[in-house]
């Protein structure tokens, strides 16, 4: 009877380990010991799953700030980050459903690129966009497309293959000209028109897709359904991009919480993106169509705020499940290939941009610097390959070899980029005709910032006469729309300074922007026309006291009295009586003057015992009207600039 017992006992148990049905009808001890079997694996699974999000939380950021420091982009960073986490090392798997997920960040992508997209500054722009874009996409298209058929490649597959090679790196071509500071030059306004046009030119290629893929089933033909399907989806989604987001977000704004207000953004790009991807056509597409609806919205600013971190974080997941999902198998054995590929892709570019340029009356140097910033594959070149691999247009080992051509030639960005600026001549500012017929009066103002307008509108409100000097021909244009008349020219050549009138002026007020460019008009000044008077607009302490040494007149820095008027009237608006509050006003005023002093002699250390950094109850700066009352002293904490 024990033996029968036992051996019931080790059946029950073996049949618990793997859910048999002798569990149902055993003892209790047998389904206790199932249920920790199973709540265990829940608990490896799901430490699994947050070890994997740690892992790809931190490899994404390792490596997208190391990338983002030697000059490569965040984008090649993740990518890297995926490849050693993935293919190399193997400590994630499913990179295909990572990317899936991350697919929702070229979603939210396309949806803040829409909200840009106002009609002013397309129609601004047209020429550009619509004329040098749609270009360069086009005969760039068809170039690769004609190249990957001489190849023997499908006619569905060539398409993609070259409409997906012909789109540039919106994030490196931007990079590089916020860097160099080169986005409003000339070159810098087409190659934003370029990347501009190809982010459009993402959603209808995206939507041909499916019409590209291969037929599962049997032959596909018209779909009355379906067509009107989509059209209705279309109908709908700009009937309630019309007459209901923006009073949706009214509401919501109105209800004065934020997480609703975040709620909201996100339920209107996943909603159309839904609706669109019901209807046929792509999530991207939908996305797209309601941020340009949302364009002209007031609400379109704290609607990019909302969306950015979630598209940031997810178009980063993205990329990083690109290189979780590529076949190091694949790459190594077509190493050649990618060699071959890579400089030929970057040539046919080159050389269609730069054409195409000089079509759309670029100059040399221009269309030079332009072919050389977008010679590289574009991010949704990713996006585009891992569609057509899902819908099986061609296969997932293809898109791998595209994906690692796409990625070495935006590694190798930086360095075109160099050589189109060895090939170029040097940027040159634009310049006007250096015309002073009616220069000179008492005061020679050089530099037309924002410091210098305002002091122009003391002087010109006494009716004193002014000429104003300045180098920007883009400021001098803008000037001019107010009524001012300034003469270009710079300061920092004397034979402007003579033709500006200099031996007319009792004053030259200098109100350039950088110190260097002061100090070196200073020192001509001083050097050729000694008996002028100079009042010089100061950059900081640091800068006065090199312009007092320097023999200047009369020096303020560019802060200091905006600083001192702040102070006051925040002591005002904390209930201090104005008078108080400008006694201490003041105060402050005359102990950074004697400072300055101070420091003249004794360095930049000198007086800081002047300074106010601490809480003090000082003696009342004026006499009190009445008798103070318990809580009357006053506090006040200053910090010297």
């Amino acid at each position: 009877m024990v033996r029968r017992v036992g051996s019931q006992a080790v059946r029950r148990e073996i049949a618990a380990a793997v859910g048999g049905p002798d569990v149902a009808d055993g003892s209790n001890d047998a389904k206790l010991i199932r249920s920790n079997r199973i709540g265990k694996k829940a608990v490896e699974e799901q430490s699994s799953l947050f070890l994997e999000v740690i892992l790809l939380l931190g490899g994404g950021i390792l490596a997208g700030t190391i990338f983002k420091r030697v000059g490569l982009g965040t984008v090649l960073g993740y990518l890297f980050a995926g490849i050693v986490m993935g293919p190399v090392l193997g400590l994630i798997h499913g990179g295909g459903e990572i990317l899936h997920i991350g697919e929702l960040g070229v979603v939210f992508l396309l949806f803040i690129i829409g909200l840009e997209l106002k009609a002013s500054r397309l129609w601004a722009l047209r020429r550009q966009i619509f004329g040098l874009g749609l270009s360069q996409v086009l005969l760039t298209g068809v170039a690769l497309m004609g190249l990957s058929m001489l190849f023997g490649i499908d006619w569905r597959a060539s398409f993609v293959i070259g409409f997906g090679l012909a789109l540039s790196s919106t994030a490196f071509g931007l990079q590089l000209l916020e860097e160099s500071g080169e986005t409003n030059t000339r070159h810098g306004q087409a190659a934003f028109s370029v990347l501009l046009f190809q982010d459009l030119a993402v959603v209808p290629l995206l939507a041909l897709l499916p019409f590209l893929a291969p037929s599962t089933g049997e032959a596909a033909g018209f779909d009355p359904l379906q067509f009107a399907l989509s059209v209705g989806a279309i109908v709908a989604l700009l009937a309630a991009g019309r007459y209901l987001l923006n009073p949706l977000f009214w509401v919501m704004a109105n209800s004065g919480a934020r997480e609703v207000m975040i709620g909201a953004a996100l339920f209107v790009v996943l909603g159309s993106a839904m609706l669109m991807a019901a209807a046929g056509f792509s999530m991207a597409m939908g996305a797209f169509m309601a941020g340009v609806m949302l364009a002209e919205s007031t609400y379109r600013h704290e609607l990019e705020a909302d969306i950015e971190p979630f598209r940031g974080i997810l178009l980063g997941l993205f990329f990083i499940g690109v290189g979780l999902s590529l076949d190091l198998g694949i790459i190594l054995g077509e190493w050649l290939t990618i060699l071959i590929a890579t400089p030929a892709l970057l040539a046919v570019k080159a050389v269609v941009l730069y054409w195409l340029s000089r079509f759309f009356d670029e100059s040399h140097d221009s269309a030079a610097r332009v072919s050389a910033l977008l010679p590289q594959g574009g991010e949704f070149a990713f996006v585009l390959f891992a569609a057509a691999a899902a819908n099986a247009i061609f296969p997932a080992e293809t898109s791998s070899l595209l994906v690692a051509i796409v990625t070495l030639s935006m590694a190798l960005t930086p360095a075109t980029a160099w050589i189109g600026k060895r090939l170029s001549a040097e940027l040159q500012p634009e310049e006007l005709e250096e015309n002073f017929e009616g220069a000179g009066s008492d005061v020679l103002m050089i530099g037309f910032s924002r410091f210098a307008q305002i002091t122009a509108q003391v002087l010109l409100s006494h009716g004193t006469d002014v000429t104003i000097l300045d180098s920007s021909a883009e400021r001098i244009r803008t000037a001019a729309k107010f009524g001012f008349r300034i003469y270009f020219g710079s300061g920092q050549r004397r034979d402007v300074l003579e033709a500006a009138g200099i031996r007319k002026a009792k004053i030259v007020a200098i109100c350039t922007n950088k110190p260097e460019t002061t100090d070196l008009i200073v020192d001509l000044i001083r050097s050729e026309f000694p008996n002028v008077s100079l009042y010089v607009r100061s950059y900081d302490r640091n800068h006065s006291l090199s312009l007092l040494a320097r023999g200047v007149d009369f020096e303020i820095r560019e802060t200091l009295e905006s600083a001192l008027a702040f102070g006051g009237e925040t002591l005002a608006g904390l209930g201090v009586e104005p008078q108080v509050a400008e006694a201490i006003v003041e105060d402050v005023r005359r102990r950074d003057i004697e400072r300055l002093k101070i420091q003249q002699v004794e360095g930049i250390y000198g007086g800081i015992d002047m300074m106010a950094t601490r809480k003090a109850t000082p003696e009342p700066l004026v006499k009190p009207r009445q008798k103070p009352q318990a809580a009357a002293a006053v506090e006040i904490e200053a910090v010297a600039e």
